[in-house]
């Protein structure tokens, strides 16, 4: 490192030396506690729901009951109390060798950032469909946005937001759809190119729309961005985890999913010899 960086860093760390800043909010002693210029006890308990105050210091913004209530209705579709999925394998793995229910969520909630499952994959749905409105707003069919999305995946039909790798289908958007038309949302205009995508996969490749692209679109057109509804979504696993962690709590100790090696399929090299030492 060059004397010139030590330097700039060195002013860097003593400006912050023993301060702590905050530009999203705090407690002053005898006034109030404040989130983004809220007031909270004042100005929020009682007043706006959890969702709302949740969505408020990941994005900044306080959105409407509406909006919040629909981010919550997507929390319920996108945490199932089902063992099976790997991140509640770990919240059950951790029931069953009785550590606390803390840390088997929160080890549940890392293990679902991730590319595949969870929180992480709304980015590049997010990014997909935004990218695709601006294609479509400059003159590209929706058939070329298809094709040239496919074209990267080897014509395959991979995009992301699309299809699903065991079931067709996804039981959770027609749930959605019924929560947006019940809170009084009118379709925009990244919704409708999902379904308009949705359409054409359908037919080239009967591969449907899934609940990240229908949360992707549907976000977008309120005017969230990738990151911000990937931190509004930061936990979105939780109550799976917790719930299979208070499944197999229930149960004997270290009784889920018990192996013996024999239940190991080995396919490595044969058994070979250790020479001894003295050889």
């Amino acid at each position: 490192m060059s004397s010139k960086n030590k330097s700039n860093n060195t002013a860097l760390w003593d400006n912050n030396r023993n301060t702590i800043r905050s530009n999203k909010g705090g407690w002053v002693m005898g006034q109030g506690v404040y989130s983004h210029g809220y007031d909270m006890m004042e100005q929020l308990v009682g007043y706006k729901s959890y969702m709302q105050v949740m969505i408020l210091n990941a994005t900044g913004r306080m959105v409407s009951r509406e909006l919040a209530d629909w981010v919550e209705a997507v929390h319920i579709c996108l945490s199932w109390p089902d063992p099976r999925i790997w991140c509640n394998q770990i919240g059950a793995l951790g029931g069953s060798a009785r550590c606390g229910v803390v840390a088997a969520t929160v080890a549940g909630v890392m293990a679902a950032d991730s590319r595949a499952y969870g929180s992480k994959p709304l980015i590049e749905g997010v990014e997909f469909i935004q990218l695709a409105h601006q294609a479509l707003e400059k003159g590209d069919s929706v058939e070329t946005i298809v094709k040239n999305e496919c074209a990267k995946n080897g014509g395959k039909p991979f995009i992301v937001g699309y299809a699903r790798p065991i079931a067709k289908g996804d039981e959770r958007i027609p749930a959605m759809e019924r929560v947006t038309e019940a809170l009084g949302f009118e379709m925009g205009s990244h919704l409708k190119l999902a379904y308009d995508i949705e359409k054409t996969l359908m037919h080239d490749f009967d591969e449907g729309m899934n609940i990240n692209g229908y949360v992707s679109a549907f976000l977008s057109d309120q005017g969230l961005t990738a990151l911000e509804i990937y931190m509004i979504f930061s936990i979105v696993v939780t109550s799976g985890v917790t719930a299979c962690y208070v499944d197999t709590a229930g149960k004997p100790a270290d009784t889920f999913l018990p192996l013996t090696c024999d239940d190991v399929v080995y396919e490595g090299k044969e058994y070979r010899r250790v020479p001894d030492i003295n050889e």
